[in-house]
């Protein structure tokens, strides 16, 4: 679609560009000024008003590589904000921070749109319950449980399991809640978009799910705003629909980081390690939209970059203030084969309290930590003298936590036409009892490769 369809053709002013800077556009209007966040076109090139200068003249983000623009170039106002499609034809689609198609299909069949700009939910209408959203994967449920409308912030590299996560996540929110997923990609890779969607397409879980990317080699304009525009779409299914929402976002350290160049080329005093001043605004921004009201929730989770593994930088002490809970993706433990590959000892949420999931889970929950740790310590003894040296009691340790790793992998359903495994889904009781029986036991009958991939427990026995 051309973006320029997308816009009334009511004349709501002109203006004439008076200067270009990287992404930002300065245009000044003989009449009245256009408002903060409006909506201009540069030809078929559209803007956003960012700031108010003086003389008529307004700073913008531009939308699109500014390639073709120039000095004196005709500018119009399109006396409207962003907005973008919402709804079920939104559902199964590929779209862009306008709303429009990057899959070669035609535009969503709606006239329903909202503007992406939207303010949080009044607190009155938000509803504060500590309820965990059950996912079906062991190790998330058990370790490191997901807030029901909270934020999970998901730490890994490349090629340690984070978009088969992903996918799965989205096919159990499918499936187990009949809710709707939608994916945000901030600053993939168009080879990570590409895969992506055919992988969900093969896997069939595309047509419960909304895709929106604003990718690497676009505007940082496109890339500051494409989170506004997953949850503007998020916020009608859980408003007008009443349906659960599962956003899942890749990267919001991009996020962060594509304001920070936008608010360097208006020219606004950087702030700590050269990060915009408005960081925490911004990102309050956005963060505060994700959130459960008395209609349904939207539950977020979100890959985290972490600047050379700094944890005190401020881009991640910010976002890590907004996360509940956080996923850790180990690579060591994919290279083991153990999936999914999180750390069990890295991970945690602030879920995991006894008045939330119970004495008995959060009794079970730190039980299987502290035999993993002690497994831990015990490794480098195991490998320079061997298991043969160890006291009976640390040899029925190693022994509970090595079965423990195991029992803690899973197959997953969008994995199974690769690996020819059946996917397994296991509720949060299933994954109790089974820990606890391992957890009671000192000698085992079974060689602990019977408890690699498999779902609940009883599965060893049969």
């Amino acid at each position: 679609m051309n973006q320029t369809e997308r816009v009334d053709s009511g004349d709501y002013g002109t203006g004439t560009i008076v200067a270009i800077r990287g992404g930002v556009v300065s245009v000044r209007f003989s009449g009245p000024a256009p408002r903060i966040r409006e909506l201009l076109y540069a030809g078929n090139m559209a803007l956003e008003v960012a700031v108010l200068e003086d003389d008529g003249v307004v700073r913008c983000m531009a939308l699109a590589p500014v390639k073709g623009l120039g000095l004196g170039m005709p500018v119009r106002a399109a006396g409207s904000t962003i907005s973008v499609p919402v709804g079920d034809a939104v559902l199964g689609r590929m779209l862009n921070v306008f709303g429009a198609p990057m899959d070669n299909k035609p535009p969503p069949a709606t006239d329903e749109r909202r503007a992406i700009h939207q303010l949080p939910p009044l607190l009155e209408d938000r509803v504060v319950r500590s309820q965990v959203l059950e996912t079906g994967i062991k190790a998330i449920d058990l370790l490191a449980p997901i807030e029901r409308g909270g934020k999970t912030g998901l730490f890994g590299g490349a090629g340690v399991g984070k978009t088969v996560l992903i996918t799965e996540l989205i096919n159990n929110m499918a499936r187990q809640h009949k809710g709707v997923s939608l994916f945000c990609g901030i600053g993939e890779r168009s080879r990570e978009a590409e895969e992506l969607y055919r992988e969900m397409a093969a896997t069939g879980v595309l047509e419960s799910t909304v895709m929106l990317f604003g990718q690497m080699n676009e505007a940082p304009g496109v890339r500051f705003l494409i989170g506004k525009t997953a949850l503007t779409m998020a916020e009608y299914f859980r408003d007008e629909q009443h349906r659960d929402v599962l956003l899942l976002i890749d990267n919001i350290f991009r996020f962060v980081q594509a304001g920070s160049e936008v608010s360097g080329l208006l020219g606004r005093m950087p702030s700590r390690v050269g990060y915009q001043p408005t960081l925490a605004t911004e990102l309050a921004e956005l963060e505060e939209r994700i959130t459960s009201t008395r209609n349904a929730s939207i539950t977020s989770v979100q890959a985290v970059y972490v600047p050379a593994d700094d944890f005190t930088d401020p881009a991640a002490a910010h976002i890590f203030s907004h996360l509940s809970g956080s996923v850790v993706l180990s690579r060591k433990r994919a290279s083991e084969g153990l999936y999914p590959a999180i750390d069990p000892l890295a991970s945690s949420s602030v879920m995991l309290t006894p008045s939330v999931v119970g004495q008995r889970h959060y009794d079970i929950a730190r039980a299987v930590r502290r035999t993993l740790a002690e497994y831990e310590e015990l490794r480098d003894i195991i490998a320079m003298l061997g298991i043969e040296e160890l006291s009976a009691a640390d040899r029925s340790t190693v022994a509970r936590a090595r079965r423990l790793e195991r029992f803690l992998t899973q197959p997953f359903f969008t994995t199974a036409a690769f690996t020819g495994t059946e996917g397994k889904r296991v509720t949060i009781e299933e994954t109790l009892s089974g820990c606890e029986t391992l957890l009671e036991q000192t000698d085992f009958d079974q060689n602990e490769s019977e408890y690699y991939m498999i779902g609940a427990l009883p599965e060893v026995v049969a």
